[in-house]
């Protein structure tokens, strides 16, 4: 698909041509995504929420513009400039630190409106979380900050592992560090041992199941990250092959056969995004806004994919769950 086209997601959403929309007049909201649009659909319907919420209708009063990179990030530069030169109204990227650092590399004018799970200040993005200044604001999702919490949680699942295999993703290289220092924190007070295994596409993420299938760790830790999570359906059915429990960030992984899951309710997180994109093109200016704090945290987990590897969820982990999917 030319990268210029206009194009929906779910829903039945229409697709515009560019030169359509310039007639229309429609500011354009360029949102950036580094997952897959099937994997983000969630996501991706959550921003249209809450552009609806802000008064923001797509095709209406509105145009976006979606960009679903599946991965390969080495395309942010030519996408955001190719988003600065046509000026759009607003970039949004919910949920990625590398396409929002792109987004802030490439424009210090156009407004841009990002969904991160770690502190935006000390990534550079805003200057302050009151009053971020410059041009960009947003939410921060924490998914970083849970991530010695859901170690925690998958221990309590099963007391009895030892072996835990993390699999990163190098090419989001700040949440990257930032989970492998919680990690490696927290799992000497549970007596785990990790095993580190790295992946940036579909091919590599198979390679790291090829390596658990020899290794055979006792559970399985995928690193918070945009593109992991468009991969959900990729991992739940490799954890399944492999019979490898296995914890995820995103609970929609485990609707999909995932074994668990805690963090941010990402689709929420979205939202937020979408409303400070519809304020933005009323005029309200981005460094005006404070960053938002996602308040939503869920706990999911997937009593079918449990039996089906064997696994007694003990009841205190289900009584604090807040999905059980049967």
């Amino acid at each position: 698909m030319r990268r210029r086209e206009f194009f929906g997601v779910v829903g039945g959403a229409t697709a515009w041509p560019v030169t359509a929309l310039a007639q229309q007049t429609l500011p354009v909201i360029g949102f950036v995504n580094t997952g897959s649009a099937t994997g983000s659909a969630a996501r991706a319907a959550g921003f249209r929420q809450g552009l609806l919420e802000g008064g923001a209708i797509e095709g209406q009063n509105v145009a976006i513009e979606y960009h679903w990179l599946e991965g390969h990030n080495d395309r942010l530069p030519s996408v955001m400039a190719d988003l600065v030169r046509r000026n759009v109204a607003v970039i949004a990227t919910p949920g990625s630190v590398v396409s929002s650092l792109a987004a802030k590399t490439a424009t210090t004018t156009i407004p841009i409106v990002f969904g991160v799970p770690e502190d935006p200040v000390r990534l550079g993005l805003v200057n302050n979380l009151a009053r971020p200044g410059g041009n960009a604001t947003g939410v921060n999702s924490f998914s970083q900050e849970v991530t010695a919490k859901r170690l925690r949680l998958l221990h309590d699942l099963l007391p009895k592992a030892v072996r835990v295999a993390v699999i990163l993703d190098p090419g989001n290289a700040s949440s990257t560090k930032t989970t492998l220092q919680a990690i490696q924190g927290a799992a000497p007070t549970m007596g785990l041992q990790l095993q580190i295994l790295n992946a940036t596409n579909n091919a590599e993420i198979e390679a790291a199941f090829a390596t658990l299938s020899r290794d055979r760790p006792d559970a399985l830790f995928v690193a918070p990250d945009a593109y992991f999570n468009s991969r959900g359906v990729q991992f739940a059915t490799l954890a399944a092959r492999e019979r490898i429990p296995a914890t995820y960030s995103d609970r929609a992984v485990v609707a999909t056969g995932g074994l668990m899951s805690y963090g941010a309710d990402l689709s929420d997180m979205a939202r937020q995004v979408g409303v400070y994109a519809a304020r933005i093109i009323k005029g309200a200016k981005p460094g005006e806004m404070p960053v938002l704090q996602s308040t939503k945290f869920q706990i999911a987990i997937n009593i079918q994919t449990a039996r089906a590897l064997g696994i007694e969820v003990p009841s205190g982990v289900i009584s604090i769950a807040d999905e059980v999917i049967e």
